[in-house]
């Protein structure tokens, strides 16, 4: 802690004071027993319930406006990915894993082949 001494105003006399001792928020966090005070971690059952967005991805093209508006019904446009190779599974635009195709009682499911992992907190877009 610092301790200082400061002028009351008018009067000429020092007053002494002392800064305030702040804990480290992350080391506290952390519980490495850096503080007295250790944080809990939230519970993550509230958020078990929020809905997020999922989306694959087979692969993307790119073209001129001018190549878009001259697409018709039954134009074929070539993705940057071979056949057989995984798709993209995004949740919310964040890449989470990749997959393949699957059918499910005629309908088109997903098998994950690979869990993406996860940048540590605070680093991503850097």
């Amino acid at each position: 802690m610092t301790e200082a001494k400061t002028a009351e105003p008018g009067t000429g006399e020092a007053q002494q004071f002392q800064a305030p001792a702040f804990t480290d928020a992350a080391a506290a966090s952390q519980g490495d027993g850096s503080s007295d005070t250790a944080m809990e971690r939230p519970s993550l059952d509230m958020i078990l319930d929020v809905t997020v967005t999922l989306s694959l991805e087979v692969g993307r093209a790119q073209m001129s406006v001018g190549e878009l508006l001259q697409l018709t019904k039954g134009a074929v446009i070539e993705l940057d990915r071979h056949a057989g190779e995984p798709l993209d599974v995004f949740v919310n635009g964040t890449l989470v894993a990749h997959g393949e195709i699957v059918v499910i009682n005629d309908r088109f499911g997903i098998r994950l082949t690979d869990v993406v992992a996860a940048e540590p907190r605070g680093t991503a877009g850097r």
